[in-house]
């Protein structure tokens, strides 16, 4: 039994090595391959063509300009590469720059500046010969093995020469001692040559895989940053991250302040003169108290909805105690266009996730209520996974939204940023709008 059960185990492994030569996984490797020397003859001409005319003219002060193309030159060529690389070799290349400063100058700067720019410049111009062994083992290793393996179904082409065992076709070599023949005339050896170019077909794709995995790791260590610069890009981003929510929270906290200033301190101030009043009419004019403690009741009510609406703007008590669901439900009710809500969260995320999605929301039918002229609106929450949940916001407005032009949408962008999260906004003139927002609530 043991054994049937090893036997069992093993085929799926030598199906596996037999059909690997015909896999999209070889033949998109080899592709790779292969686009490696013309890709080397473009970059190498484009930069070294830009580079030499650039610094011979630096006298004359044209050479900046040129210099400055070159960098943009190299900088899209390698967006191709990684492109390529993306779609190829399967991987995800990262694209790490400084960010440009406004201006020429400041901007020729900053590139010349930024090792990204000169690790583009230094892949562009090692790629010729990289492509060149790449193309040639790639094309040499298949034509041999491919051409050696089907010998028997064109030796009778093929142009025969005269020996001295007969005739057939003969394979020359020049090694280290001279050079060496081999005569092939008889069914043996087609066969022989035959069974070794399967060898050599067989072992192809792992002789692809390999150059391929130089490949991959040669583009991410030079044009994704290798794992150093990714660390320094996502300490940076972090840091950028932390600094928005340091903002935001200080933000709010000022909002919270001028809310509590200007309406319910402003109401109870009111509401201790109007009780200090009645006070003292009590006894000379009961009727004049009571009216007095009649508005002070009324004052006190409309103090309390304040600090309550105030509250909700904090955090919802109704998000804490019943999850999205009812929390946006009352905020569609709350709003003067109808809503439709269609909130799908088997499992609740977690409670920052929770608030940020809710805020979402709740800015976006604000916006909507005021800028939109909307007849309708939707809002579709989604949690498909453990990974994301998704938010989307729709309406039928005039749109023309721009998430960089205010009405609250950069705030919204910035507090979806600082939980690590995808911010998307399309609003054509004319409408509709849509605003869809992906939150990481992986616990």
């Amino acid at each position: 039994m043991d054994t049937h059960m090893g036997i069992a185990a093993e085929r799926p492994s030598i199906i596996r090595f037999l059909s690997e030569p015909f896999s999209r996984r070889t033949w998109k490797e080899t592709l790779y391959l292969l686009l490696g020397l013309p890709m080397g003859i473009v970059t190498f001409v484009l930069l070294v063509t830009g580079l030499t005319t650039g610094i011979s003219t630096l006298i004359i002060m044209i050479g900046f300009p040129i210099i400055w193309i070159t960098f943009v030159v190299a900088r899209g060529l390698a967006d191709l590469e990684r492109m390529r690389a993306n779609v190829l070799l399967d991987t995800d290349v990262a694209r790490l720059y400084l960010p440009d400063e406004r201006g020429w100058w400041k901007r020729l700067k900053s590139r010349a500046e930024d090792p990204s720019t000169w690790l583009d410049v230094v892949y562009g111009l090692i790629l010729l010969p990289i492509g060149v062994v790449t193309f040639t083992v790639a094309l040499t290793v298949w034509i041999t093995g491919l051409a050696s393996a089907l010998l028997p179904l064109y030796y009778w082409a093929l142009p025969k020469e005269a020996t001295r065992s007969g005739t057939g076709i003969v394979l020359s070599a020049v090694d280290g001692i001279g050079k060496r023949s081999w005569v092939i005339d008889s069914a043996p050896e087609i066969a022989a040559v035959a069974a070794l170019g399967v060898v050599i077909v067989l072992l192809t794709p792992w002789i692809m895989r390999g150059m391929a995995s130089a490949s991959r790791g040669l583009v991410h260590a030079m044009l994704g940053g290798g794992a150093s610069r990714q660390l320094s890009a996502r300490v940076r981003e972090l840091t950028d991250s932390r600094t928005v929510a340091v903002d935001i929270a200080a933000a709010d906290r000022r909002q919270i302040e001028r809310d509590l200033h200007d309406g319910v301190q402003q109401r109870l101030v009111a509401l201790a003169m109007d009780i200090g009043r009645a006070q003292e009419k009590f006894d000379r004019d009961p009727e004049g108290a009571k009216v007095l403690l009649d508005e002070a009741h009324d004052e006190a009510k409309r103090a309390l909805s304040e600090v309550r609406d105030l509250a909700r703007g904090i955090y919802p008590a109704v998000l804490t105690d019943r999850g999205l669901d009812p929390a946006l439900s009352a905020l569609a009710a709350q709003c003067p266009v109808p809503v439709d809500v269609s909130v799908q969260v088997p499992e609740r995320p977690p409670a920052s996730v929770e608030a940020a999605a809710y805020f979402v929301v709740s800015e976006a039918l604000a916006n909507i209520a005021k800028h939109a002229q909307a007849t309708k609106a939707s809002v579709t929450v989604r949690r498909a996974n453990d990974s994301w949940l998704t938010v989307q916001v729709q309406d039928d407005g005039v749109g023309g939204a721009d998430a960089a032009g205010g009405t609250g949408l950069t705030g919204l962008r910035e507090r979806v940023s600082t939980l690590d999260g995808e911010f998307h906004l399309l609003s054509p003139e004319g409408g509709p709008t849509v605003l869809f927002v992906e939150l990481p609530c992986a616990s």
